[in-house]
């Protein structure tokens, strides 16, 4: 479950007549050399207060739809770092949620990141309302040069924060695990990009695939790798990732299936009926998936999962999860890396139940679907006309862009851009031209020079 940013900037001077052109050109070199200078100390500002590693953070999240809490649970440091080097305190999508670095005792941020939680969708299940359950998360920061005070906020669907935690991280801390400088998951290199200073990293998962399996696995992976590849804008910025294939290694083949009664011992103990949802294919256990990923080099994590069932589901910067065996492997793995990379929201409505995910006076932060509360933050200027009306859902419309009713898992009040999209069906052979920017402006963020 996925919300939206405003790429670029405003700058400029004021003149009130044409025989100011000179203090308007002086003022606005002024500017230009500012932001030149602006752009460069935040480029060195990796170096002033973080090393070249990972600081893993393990929380819990706990509660019901009334309360929720976080705690800390353990703190991890990992040889490497493998996220962002630029746009420190800056993030491409809102998310549910952020993890904000400080420098100690300051309001300084030195690092931010967003993210989606399955704690925070199981609060819109009925179950939520009368039982508490806790849920593990781990997210990965830079590890810092000196002392910092990290704050993890989650935010409901109004945007409001409903539960927030602050805490201190001194680096010489003795008690931080050291993970990942031996025993490493033995994983293979897939594809190489031209310039490691500035790419993005993805691992693919074994899950549910004994050692004899692993032959599997990697063409799995291959297969997963292409199918992305064969979509823009990644096809055309294939050289921007460097994608491995981690060898986790299960006791037994396959998942678990609860309703069922099947349970199998895998590497990350992943299973379908997540919420009761038939084809909610999920793992609960996330510091087990960082285990097996430690001393790796990853920052995206897609999981691989050894079934014929059909199912799968994607959480924006913490992973991805799809089966392999069954022929919608290759669409559904590419639409849930449109959620778990690039926080794009579902643009499928359900016919009979109803999911308000979306309250109809608040904009979501998704940068693909819109409840027209703030439509002008969203693909307005892609539109052929001016006016954003709801076009007629059906086939005539097929390769227009407007605003089409029925999105978000609702039927009525939330719009997507087009009348199909891989964001829609499996059906669909291609993003949209909407969640085709969304996403190229996302590989920039992280990727650009």
């Amino acid at each position: 479950m996925n919300k939206n940013l405003s790429y670029g900037f405003k700058s400029g001077c004021a003149t009130t007549a044409s025989s100011h052109n000179f203090r308007s050109v002086s003022c606005c070199f002024t500017t230009a050399l500012l932001l030149l200078l602006t752009i460069n100390m935040h480029a060195q500002d990796f170096d002033q207060f973080f090393t070249p590693n990972t600081l893993r953070l393990d929380y819990t999240f706990s509660g019901n739809a009334e309360r929720q809490d976080i705690y800390v649970d353990e703190l991890c440091r990992l040889p490497g770092w493998y996220g962002k080097r630029q746009h420190l305190s800056e993030v491409p999508v809102e998310g549910n949620g952020q993890v904000v670095v400080m420098q100690h005792g300051t309001e300084n941020v030195i690092y931010r990141n967003s993210f989606s939680t399955l704690f925070q969708e199981w609060l819109s299940y009925d179950e939520a309302k009368t039982q508490k359950k806790s849920f593990e998360n781990v997210f990965l920061v830079p590890m810092p040069k000196d002392t910092v005070d990290i704050t993890v906020n989650l935010m409901n669907n109004r945007h409001e924060v409903m539960a927030t935690l602050t805490h201190t991280v001194v680096p010489s801390d003795i008690l931080i695990h050291h993970k990942g400088e031996r025993n490493v998951t033995p994983y293979e290199v897939l594809l190489q990009p031209a310039d490691t200073a500035h790419c993005i990293h993805i691992a693919y998962v074994a899950e549910g695939y004994q050692e004899e399996e692993m032959p599997t696995f990697l063409e799995d992976a291959r297969i997963a790798m292409e199918a992305l590849f064969s979509h823009e804008p990644f096809k055309s910025l294939r050289d921007r990732f460097e994608i491995i294939a981690v060898k986790s290694p299960s006791k037994d083949s396959g998942t678990s299936e609860p309703r069922r009664g099947i349970w199998r011992e895998t590497a990350l103990q992943s299973h379908f009926d997540t919420f009761y949802s038939d084809r909610y294919l999920t793992t609960l256990h996330l510091k087990q998936l960082h285990d097996w990923l430690a001393g790796t080099p990853y920052e995206h994590i897609i999981v691989l999962v050894n079934t014929e069932e059909y199912g799968g589901g994607g959480i924006l910067n913490s992973y991805n999860l799809s089966m392999t065996h069954h022929p919608k492997f290759r669409p559904v793995v590419v639409h849930e890396f449109g959620h778990s990379f690039a926080g794009l929201a579902d643009e499928y409505a359900y016919e009979q139940e109803q999911i308000p995910m979306y309250p109809a006076d608040v904009e979501p932060w998704e940068p693909n679907i819109t409840t027209m509360v703030d439509f002008e933050s969203k693909w307005r200027d892609m539109m052929a006309t001016s006016t954003p009306l709801p076009t007629p859902d059906n086939n005539m419309y097929a390769h227009a862009i407007g605003a089409f009713e029925g999105a978000g898992y609702s039927l009525k009040g939330v719009f997507r851009p087009t009348h199909d999209c891989r964001m829609r069906t499996n059906e669909n052979p291609e993003f949209c031209p909407v969640c085709q920017r969304a996403i190229r402006r996302l590989i920039d963020f992280y990727t650009a020079p």
